[in-house]
């Protein structure tokens, strides 16, 4: 299969991930805050594991450039602040439908322009392996799942409908795969360098998992709980350590 292919497909996935959050109609609410929470230790270990076993190792290889390496991780990390901050909106992964989200619209469109950096960024990175493009989405990925299932908790308990919640989720996945033929096409027609957006998204992965993740796992509880979520977030870890 081609390099596009793999882009293609990867993108569509990413994009069926968004009616994930249909689970949270069938589940009750204790059960969701059950899952919730480890599901959101294990990608926080996922991202931190895809950066520093796949991606930034993968960049010196292409690089050849320690310092250089390293400010595009810092480079990546900065971004994503400044796209928070800019939005006005913490992408966070909390427990569902505690209250309601007056910014849904703002919701949407800055999930919207995560996930379109996010198809730049994998889909540069099977550009250059489709071995260390499929681990980075796979780590992207179990970022997602839990993502979404808060995502679309909000809308419904934001006043959406089930229908029109699933389908702009949907739609606003869809500018993952809009972000990787993006990349695809400008480093074919314009032989664009895309080796320094692997390091830049191994700094996007960084914050999301330091930024957004763990501050969710590390609020207390009891010793059974934070036993939990720690094992979680170790497997995160190792996974993405065995598949490099």
């Amino acid at each position: 299969m081609t390099t596009f292919y793999w882009i293609f497909f990867s993108g569509l996935l990413m994009a069926g991930l968004a009616l994930t959050g249909s689970i949270t109609l069938i589940l009750s609410k204790k059960v969701l805050k059950i899952i919730l929470l480890p599901l959101v230790a294990l990608s926080a270990g996922s991202l931190i594991g895809g950066a520093f076993f796949h991606m930034i190792p993968a960049a010196f290889i292409q690089i050849n450039n320690i310092s250089l390496v390293l400010i595009c991780v810092v480079a990546g990390f900065t971004a994503f602040m400044a796209l928070e901050q800019f939005m006005h909106w913490h992408h966070c992964h909390r427990q569902m439908m505690h209250h309601k989200e007056p910014g849904t619209i703002l919701i949407l469109i800055a999930d919207g322009l995560h996930n379109l950096i996010g198809g730049l960024t994998i889909g540069s990175v099977f550009l250059i392996d489709t071995r260390l493009g499929i681990t980075a989405w796979m780590a992207a990925a179990a970022h997602e799942v839990p993502q979404e299932l808060g995502d679309f908790g909000v809308l419904i308990h934001g006043g959406w409908g089930k229908k029109k919640a699933l389908l702009f989720n949907f739609l606003s996945g869809l500018t993952f795969l809009i972000g990787g033929i993006i990349v695809y096409i400008a480093s074919g027609r314009l032989h664009i360098n895309t080796d320094y957006l692997v390091p830049f998204g191994a700094g996007n992965f960084l914050y999301i998992a330091a930024s957004d993740l763990i501050p969710q796992i590390n609020k207390g509880g009891n010793a059974r709980t934070n036993l939990l979520h720690f094992c979680a977030f170790f497997s995160g870890l190792l996974i993405l350590y065995f598949l490099s």
